[in-house]
């Protein structure tokens, strides 16, 4: 899914915190959103992903647009994940019940994504009691296994352990070289940004900078 942001300007009270000319994220590439803190990375995240909805100006996906199809084809992974007071397993199946996959596929897609991000352990554990770690690689994996057009995460490693950080970095690439859907991330780590994207857009005081 191809992003179109388009005089793009966006108050908190009399306060310019995004100030957006012209920018497009490419269809099927690994986008960086990189800045210091209040430099607009997260607001920039969440009106792409339809949260917010107070700001002057254009956004579309693949030239339309937002609409209930936009929304079925995308998702957002935060810093600190909501999970359901359930199983893991049932976490992560959720978006495909919701979508109305059929009962034999969700099985496989569930199974296999647990395997890949090495959770086999945790399936059956209840997804609220989860370490820090734990929790981000269950978000990350109930993101991708519906496989959506265009993945949104907002540092979605950070405050985590090196180990997992390897596993949901191996899986972002792997998810993105299998589907070609484009993938955005806000991180403060530039090392992260250098190893992940294909492409680095630099935020500083809600614009976009060099």
């Amino acid at each position: 899914m191809e992003i179109r942001v388009k005089n793009l300007k966006r108050y908190y009270s009399d306060n310019l915190v995004l100030d957006i000319d012209n920018l497009t994220m490419e269809k099927g590439k690994i986008i960086g959103v990189i800045g210091p803190n209040g430099s607009g990375k997260s607001t920039l995240l969440n009106i792409i992903a339809g949260l917010d909805k107070g700001y002057l100006g254009t956004v579309e996906y693949d030239k339309k647009p937002i609409d209930k199809e936009t929304y079925r084809d995308m998702t957002i992974v935060f810093q600190k994940p909501y999970l359901f007071r359930r199983k893991v397993y049932e976490n992560i199946e959720y978006p495909l019940k919701i979508r109305g996959v059929d009962r034999n596929i969700i099985g496989e897609r569930v199974e296999k994504i647990i395997e890949r991000f090495e959770i086999e352990d945790l399936k059956d554990n209840k997804a609220h009691l989860l370490s820090g770690g734990e929790s981000q690689k269950v978000s990350l994996a109930r993101a991708l296994v519906f496989k959506p057009k265009l993945l949104l995460l907002d540092e979605p490693t950070s405050n985590i352990d090196p180990e997992s950080i390897k596993i949901m970095e191996r899986e972002i690439v792997r998810f993105n070289k299998e589907t070609g859907s484009t993938i955005i991330i806000v991180t403060h780590n530039m090392e992260q940004s250098r190893r992940l994207c294909d492409d680095i857009i630099y935020l500083e005081e809600g614009k976009v900078g060099c």
